[in-house]
């Protein structure tokens, strides 16, 4: 009996005796990853320990937690809202225990950036470089995205978005690196030929999307006269095909950059000024490792480093 008279017996917190609080782990790695497989090796279950844990979950909660439809696997409304309050718990319980800090030397954590496809080509191979040598355990996930959406910066085990500038995002940013846009011409074109006549002359291969592609907007603002050769579907092909079977189009510098050590290119600077097309970093709000945060970010900045 408690000093006010109300007894305790009974309460939510006498219940929890009666629960398998080391379930709690591996249902948020479940939630964040949406497959059993990687959840399982993110905690370190075996694949069906965790299948197993994920049946006791859902006696427990009497939700289903994850359905499949198709080839994918969905989280129910229930799970969706466990996400949020279940990480900020077992945040608060870490911070409890006093966990050692993060140790780039002994950490096995599943390391989580989302980026589009393009940052990816730019970035990856460095990203993948240092974290093998300054996190020899952890393993480096990219996850490629298109366009960001709220949920892209919370979901999926996510630490940090990588997203142009011309994206919004819910959550604070910081500039990870500056570009540009570039005239990226194949390399037997005319070598005398301006940017400008590379632009007007030669048929341009153009990411086909239904949002207008931001530098052609800018071209039709100054009446320069343009002709669409090829459209394709990914943005990495642009500069591969026009290296390869010549024409023009416009690309960010760093991407073109990148490309030009694979595949012969030709790239001019734009004939007027375009607005900066800079990579920032967002962070995942609900991410609570300050020293992991700095470590990454530094390790972010070395990557992005020309």
């Amino acid at each position: 009996m408690s000093d006010n008279g109300v007894g305790t017996t009974g309460s939510g917190l006498d219940r929890l005796a009666s629960v398998n609080l080391n379930l709690l782990v591996p249902l948020l790695a479940l939630l964040e990853e949406r497959s059993v497989t990687r959840a399982a090796e993110r905690v370190g279950l075996s694949q069906p320990a965790m299948s197993h844990a994920l049946s006791r979950m859902r006696r427990l909660l009497g939700d289903d937690l994850v359905v499949r439809q198709g080839n994918s696997v969905a989280l129910t409304p229930r799970a969706m809202e466990l996400i949020t309050p279940l990480r900020a718990t077992l945040q608060q319980a870490a911070a409890v225990v006093d966990f050692p800090g993060f140790d780039p030397a002994t950490d096995r954590r599943v390391i989580t950036i989302a980026l589009t496809t393009s940052t990816a080509f730019v970035l990856g191979a460095r990203l993948g470089r240092l974290v093998a040598e300054r996190a020899p355990n952890a393993t480096l996930r990219l996850r490629t995205i298109t366009v960001p959406t709220e949920s892209t910066f919370t979901e999926h085990g996510v630490d940090v978005v990588l997203v142009s500038e011309a994206f919004s995002s819910p959550h604070p940013r910081e500039r990870l690196y500056d570009d540009r846009c570039v005239v990226v011409a194949s390399a037997d074109t005319p070598p005398e030929q301006s940017a400008l006549e590379l632009l007007t002359t030669q048929p341009h291969v153009v990411v086909d999307t239904e949002r207008r592609v931001f530098p052609y907007s800018v071209l039709d603002e100054k009446g320069v006269p343009y002709r669409v050769g090829q459209l394709v579907s990914d943005f990495l092909l642009v500069p591969y095909l026009v290296g390869r079977a010549g024409g023009v189009a416009l690309l960010r510098f760093r991407v073109a950059a990148e490309m030009r050590t694979l595949v012969e290119l030709r790239i001019e600077e734009l004939p007027f000024r375009l607005p900066g097309l800079g990579i920032d970093m967002v962070w995942n709000p609900h991410l609570g490792d300050h020293r992991f945060i700095a470590w990454l970010r530094q390790l972010l900045f070395d990557a992005a480093r020309p």
